[in-house]
């Protein structure tokens, strides 16, 4: 629940917890803080998030989402090995796409616009069955758990 929210003397309500798991989702995934020295002038964690979608995310998100990218850079000779994760690259990138979308949505001023938690859990459920599907999680130390 935003500030003005709890100002206005609203009731508690889940879409409090909703607006706060979207801002984690936002923090997480895009490596800033809602309070970083980037966010002036009416930015917002939110609102960047929701200029970049779909096109622009991976120039937002945590750059360490993204070691393909590193280890393609580092070595031509590692370009045959990048090129055949590409596709796993870019089932990585929708599943980026789609999690952001949550964030936006979970953290949307209105309470009243916001997912219902159970809506929530069951897209978070086919995102990561979509990456355990695609092995785009491979290699990788995060460990998704089922």
């Amino acid at each position: 629940m935003t500030f003005a929210e709890y100002g206005m003397g609203n009731e508690v309500s889940p879409y409090g917890d909703v607006y706060s798991f979207g801002i984690l989702l936002l923090e997480m995934f895009i490596g800033k803080r809602p309070t970083d020295n980037t966010f002036t002038n009416g930015l917002t964690l939110h609102n960047l998030a929701e200029m970049a979608l779909p096109e622009q995310v991976e120039n937002i998100c945590n750059p360490t989402l993204f070691p393909e990218r590193e280890m393609g850079k580092a070595s031509s000779s590692i370009r045959t090995t990048h090129n055949h994760s590409s596709s796993s690259t870019h089932k990585t990138q929708e599943c980026l796409v789609s999690i952001l979308k949550i964030g936006v949505v979970c953290s949307h001023d209105l309470a009243t616009n916001r997912m219902d938690i159970k809506d929530v859990v069951n897209q978070l459920h086919a995102i990561k069955n979509t990456m355990l599907r695609s092995g785009a999680h491979r290699g990788r130390s995060t460990r998704i758990v089922g």
